[in-house]
C-alpha cells in the first residue's frame, strides 16, 4: 500500500504545481487581485533563479542531519540492544557516561548566568541554543550511538561508522522528495499570491 501512495502523492503535489502555474497566469490578468504570474518574464526569473535559494531552509539541513543521527542510531544495534551479553551492557554503561557527560555541556552553555548559548536578553527561546537545538540533537544520537556500536562491536572500523551515516541519508530520501515537493509548491504559491499568504 505505501509503495503505491508515496508516487501517487508525489504525482499529486507535481500536478499542483502545474495547476498553479497556470492559476497564477489566469488570475494575473485580472488587476484587482495583485497576482503575480509564475509564467511571466519575472515568474521565470524567480523559479530559475530564486526558487534554490527558497528551498535551503533550515529545515532540509535538519533533515539530512537527523538522517544521519538515525542511520547510526539503527546500524549501532542499540535499538535492540540485549543487555544480557556482557559487552552490551558496557557499551550502556558507556552510553550513560557519554549523555551524563553531554546534558552536562549544555547545561553549562545554557543554564549558567551570562551563558554563551543564551540570547542577549537570557531567554532560551529564540537564542542561538534553539537554532542549534535539531543539530545538537543530532549530533548528540550520532555520538551516544557511535559510542555504543564501539563499545558493543558493531563498529569495528571507521567504515562501518562511515556506512551508517550513508544508511541515514538514504533512509532521508524519502523525507527530501516530499519536503523539496512542498517547500516548492509553498514558495511558488508565495510569489504569485504575496498579499494573500503570509511568510514562514
Amino acid at each position: 500500500m505505501k509503495n503505491k501512495l508515496l508516487p501517487r502523492l508525489a504525482f499529486v503535489l507535481l500536478t499542483a504545481e502545474l495547476l498553479l502555474l497556470l492559476v497564477s497566469w489566469l488570475l494575473s490578468a485580472m488587476p484587482s487581485l495583485e497576482v503575480r504570474s509564475l509564467l511571466s518574464g519575472e515568474g521565470v526569473r524567480w523559479l530559475s533563479g530564486r526558487l534554490s535559494d527558497s528551498l535551503a531552509t533550515p529545515l532540509l539541513v535538519w533533515i539530512l542531519l537527523l538522517g544521519m543521527g538515525y542511520g547510526t542510531l539503527r546500524r549501532s544495534g542499540l535499538l535492540s540492544s540485549a543487555s544480557n551479553i556482557r559487552r552490551n551492557r558496557i557499551a550502556l554503561w558507556g552510553v550513560g557516561v557519554v549523555l551524563l557527560v553531554f546534558v552536562a555541556v549544555v547545561i553549562l552553555l545554557t543554564a549558567v548566568p551570562h551563558a554563551i548559548m543564551l540570547s542577549v536578553t537570557g531567554h532560551l527561546f529564540p537564542s542561538p541554543f534553539s537554532a542549534a537545538l535539531v543539530p545538537m540533537l543530532a549530533f548528540g544520537l550520532f555520538l551516544v550511538s557511535v559510542v555504543y556500536g564501539t563499545l558493543s562491536g558493531r563498529f569495528a572500523t571507521l567504515s562501518d561508522v562511515y556506512e551508517s551515516l550513508l544508511t541515514g541519508l538514504r533512509s532521508t530520501a524519502v523525507f527530501l522528495l516530499f519536503y523539496l515537493l512542498l517547500a516548492q509548491l509553498y514558495f511558488t504559491a508565495r510569489f504569485a499570491f504575496t498579499l494573500y499568504l503570509p511568510p514562514l
